[in-house]
């Protein structure tokens, strides 16, 4: 007869905040057999990907753009699933659809022959310089998405092993000098240098290594799910609840304490509920809150501190939603509206101290792949505006936020005509938004920026250096932010988790 004192203890996990890292961590570690209890402040799941629901209309608060679906799929074959009996991905055509104030338009999506006829009547010596732009993006995409993405950088070392592949591609240099480098028209490098936006980093000094963005949804597609971005949230909800997780709502960490005894490390998790012990935490929370509030009690975690409000961080947003009576038929679903000036602009955005007298703006029209995202007989829209985050820019959004709606509507007109009156249903969040409901430091939206001295081993580790038992994931550890970024740090940081419980051999599995 086996002793069953002699068998393996049932390992415990509490995950704080339930974005897409946190849902992806905790699917990843319930289907290896770790317990996990799943915390989130808010009434509903999804962080970022929050859905506001007001007047019939329901709005995806984002992120809106899916790429690279096969880190989705990955989660739902780890655990036994298959992905297309719980969403659909819809395909998105064009990707993007860009205009400028001149007027100028560009369809980017993955028709080759199509997107090469539009470089060409832009700068027909562009043709070629975007062909070798794409070989480029090829090759950054296989070392630093196929290769990296999921790999952590714990030590110096692994920095230095990838360090002459990083050279040779020139991570030094910037995404827009990169672009420049095969691109000569003016609007074609704004076209193809833009995607650094979309994780929080400023074309001009984010690292070269993110034009990989453009390779990968070559590559893969541009998606968006059946039902909003909502439905996707939903069922990694599901399939967590399937796998026997715990998930709590409307219950926020409020501090979570680290004993040290000969055999074992324990955080005990202070929350409403009063106070639980775990094996192990892994947070999704901004990483400023983890180790200013909820570790505030670790000497390291103050240190880390110090050394977090040194670090540059990402620009904040202000986002529209609104519902319209009827529904504008000459929309993409993703529309780019770049203003007059580009480089000075985002300058501004990220260093502020103001608010730009211009912008340029996200539009986001989900009825356009899926008409049932809007009540019959109405569209469901918003309009996203790159705005400098709380610590460079300090402003009173509660004056700011209905002038700067104002103007957005007026400036939209212009594509959708006699916008604001037919909008019968709206609402806005600002930087103090991120700050107070996200816990976003300085409403920063994407976390630290994804500067090369800020990135791979120079980014917060995936698992804390000092405090035992303490793991990361979300835009603030590698990969960085970015759907398939912090998917991919789920799984780099989970299996961090399970060769640290002795059960390397399921995260082999995994594999």
């Amino acid at each position: 007869m086996v002793d069953g004192s002699n068998a393996p203890r049932k390992r415990r996990v509490a995950i704080v905040g339930s974005g897409f890292g946190g849902l992806a961590a905790a699917i990843r570690l319930q289907a290896a057999g770790v317990d996990c209890v799943l915390f989130e402040a808010r009434d509903k799941a999804g962080g970022r990907a929050y859905v506001y629901e007001q007047d019939g209309f329901a709005f995806d608060g984002g992120p809106t753009v899916i790429t690279a679906p096969e880190c989705l799929r990955e989660l739902f074959r780890v655990a036994g699933r298959d992905m297309d009996g719980y969403v659909e991905l819809l395909p998105v055509a064009p990707f993007y659809r860009l205009i400028w104030s001149d007027g100028s338009q560009f369809d980017y999506g993955n028709d080759t022959e199509a997107l090469l006829s539009q470089i060409r009547g832009f700068q027909a010596k562009d043709v070629d310089g975007y062909r070798r732009f794409l070989d480029y993006s090829k090759r950054v995409y296989s070392k630093g998405y196929e290769e990296l993405a999921a790999t952590p950088f714990l030590r110096f070392a692994d920095m230095l092993r990838v360090s002459p592949d990083l050279i040779r591609l020139r991570a030094d240099r910037s995404v827009y000098q990169t672009v420049s480098r095969f691109i000569s028209d003016e609007r074609l490098r704004q076209a193809f240098s833009f995607h650094s936006l979309l994780v929080g980093g400023n074309p001009f000094d984010t690292s070269a290594i993110y034009t990989l963005i453009h390779f990968l949804e070559r590559n893969w597609g541009v998606f968006f799910p059946k039902g909003g971005t909502g439905s996707l949230i939903a069922a990694l909800v599901r399939l967590f609840s399937e796998l026997g997780g715990e998930l709590r709502l409307a219950t926020p960490v409020e501090s979570i304490a680290v004993e040290h005894s000969a055999s074992r490390v324990v955080h005990r998790v202070q929350s409403r509920l009063g106070e639980e012990p775990f094996d192990a935490v892994v947070s999704n929370a901004d990483l400023h809150h983890t180790y200013a509030r909820l570790y505030r009690e670790q000497k390291s975690a103050r240190a880390m501190t110090r050394r977090l409000e040194r670090s540059e961080w990402s620009m904040s947003l202000f986002v529209l939603y609104f519902g319209t009576r009827g529904r504008y038929d000459n929309l993409a679903h993703h529309t780019i509206l770049f203003g007059p000036r580009y480089e000075e602009l985002l300058r501004e955005i990220f260093q502020g101290p103001n608010l730009p007298a211009d912008f340029s703006l996200y539009l986001h029209a989900p009825c356009v792949t899926d008409p049932e995202m809007a009540p019959a007989g109405h569209g469901a829209y918003y309009v996203l505006c790159p705005v400098p985050h709380l610590g460079v820019a300090p402003l009173d959004w509660e004056k700011l936020g209905p002038e700067l709606e104002r103007r957005i509507v007026a400036h939209l007109e212009r594509l959708m005509p006699d916008l604001g009156k037919r909008i019968v249903s709206s609402r806005f969040i600002t930087p103090q938004h991120f700050e107070s409901d996200l816990a976003a430091y300085k409403g920063s939206a994407f976390s630290i920026s994804p500067r090369l001295t800020q990135s791979a081993w120079f980014r917060p580790h995936n698992r804390d250096d000092n405090i035992p038992g303490l793991y990361i994931v979300g835009a603030g550890t590698h990969p960085g932010a970015g759907l398939p970024g912090v998917i991919n740090s789920a799984k780099a940081t989970t299996k961090l988790v399970l060769e640290d419980f002795g059960m390397a051999n399921l995260a082999e599995a995994a594999e």
